[in-house]
């Protein structure tokens, strides 16, 4: 496949190509039955072009062909007690700031539409949410009757569907024509200037900095810093509000409103250019080391007849483990994700198992795919008895 030759944010050529992995799973979140089929599930191959134009970074050997979004697509983090004080704060900021009462928000790649029920638990909102890998079972609020699911990816023939709230939490990364699916999302809302965007999605600047390999897989192949999201709103039509990032720096947040694009006519600000050339350049030259360091604890676990083990089993921990090539060094990953259990990692076949498991298995390490988490990772060790060392990526 050759690579792509353009920026899909704002069209320039000569894409800076630094950073390259072969041969990973299509998919990380979807749930496999057994080992054998997770270790034949269909792989791809990465290659991370810079813009120096925009700031924009993609996959130019990105083959959306290969999307598989579907029910078994598990990517729910809401099963964590941090994580739902953060989806609860962020919907409680919502509401307050955009007056989000007894009004229409429509959510665009709502999975399992647990940050929809929220809102409209919350606020006495109306829903309308699109996700193929929606499931109707899961949503058990007493806002149920008034939401639609709609199982189903965006596109025009859903513009139709107007709401004083258009929300799109993690979906643009995984879409690969930003500038069309934005243009596609301005032209919904036309002419009805007081409709409110909100997206959120990682902060590609972070992984950069601290050279996160493991946030770095095939279903992403669109990455963001605040300057290049802005860049491309203002492009496609819409004044910003507010972009900030949040979650321990993880994510960013974009607020908007249409504007016409005579209004937005203002110079795009690129002072964060420089910066960010600079973290893309020391990525690529550090990045080596940081992985060898993660082969070389590994391996002196092992040697030293020690267990270790995942904990968390999303993309991170199939990036952390195919980028890397690891295999009997760790036997399990673990998951607090019900749904997870007894499933398999896509690529490298690892069981996902209960944190229960861990009582008789007693492993030496722990290692959390997201240091957010530690404080309830430790409390669910102790709470089990289990000495483990916690460490984090």
């Amino acid at each position: 496949m050759d690579p792509i030759k353009h920026c899909f944010n704002c069209g320039a050529k000569n894409l800076s190509l630094f950073y390259e992995v072969q041969n990973i799973p299509a998919h990380s979140c979807l749930l496999m039955t057994d080992r054998d089929e997770a270790l034949k599930y269909p792989k791809g191959d990465m290659q991370l072009g810079f813009c120096q134009r925009c700031g924009f970074i993609e996959n130019v050997l990105f083959d959306p062909g290969m999307h598989e979004y579907c029910p078994r697509y598990e990517e729910t983090q809401g099963f964590s007690p941090r994580f739902q004080e953060f989806a609860k704060s962020l919907a409680s900021r919502l509401i307050e700031q955009y007056n989000l009462r007894d009004k229409h928000i429509l959510e665009i790649g709502c999975g399992k539409g647990e940050f929809l029920v929220l809102l409209c638990e919350m606020g006495l909102n109306k829903g309308t949410g699109l996700d193929p890998g929606y499931i109707p079972e899961r949503t058990q609020s007493d806002a149920a009757s008034r939401m639609t699911f709609i199982r189903d990816f965006y596109s025009e023939k859903y513009s139709n569907l107007t709401a004083d709230f258009v929300l799109c939490r993690h979906t643009l990364e995984h879409i690969q024509p930003t500038y069309d699916f934005l243009q596609m999302v301005r032209r919904s809302i036309g002419d009805r200037h007081e409709t409110i965007v909100c997206f959120e999605l990682p902060d590609v600047s972070r992984v950069l900095k601290e050279q996160a390999f493991w946030d770095i897989y095939y279903e992403h192949c669109s990455y963001f810093t605040l300057g290049s999201l802005e860049r491309l709103f203002r492009s496609c039509g819409f004044e910003v509000l507010n972009s900030e990032k949040d979650f321990d720096d993880q994510y960013l947040l974009i607020e908007a409103r249409p504007v016409n694009s005579s209004d937005e006519a203002v110079e795009q600000d690129a002072s964060d250019l420089e910066e960010l050339t600079r973290d893309v350049k020391v990525f690529k030259e550090t990045l080596a080391g940081k992985m060898e360091a993660w082969k070389e604890k590994l391996s002196q676990v092992k040697k030293q007849g020690k267990r270790a083990v995942l904990w968390g089993s999303g993309s991170k921990a199939v990036a952390y483990l195919t980028t890397m090539g690891i295999g009997k060094e760790i036997e399990y990953v673990v998951d607090i994700n019900p749904y997870k259990h007894g499933k398999f990692l896509a690529g490298t076949g690892h069981e996902i198992v209960p944190p229960t498991f861990l009582k008789e298995y007693q492993p030496d390490v722990v290692i959390a795919m997201n240091a957010i988490y530690c404080d309830e990772i430790q409390r669910d060790l102790n709470n089990m008895g289990i000495g483990a060392e916690l460490t984090a990526v």
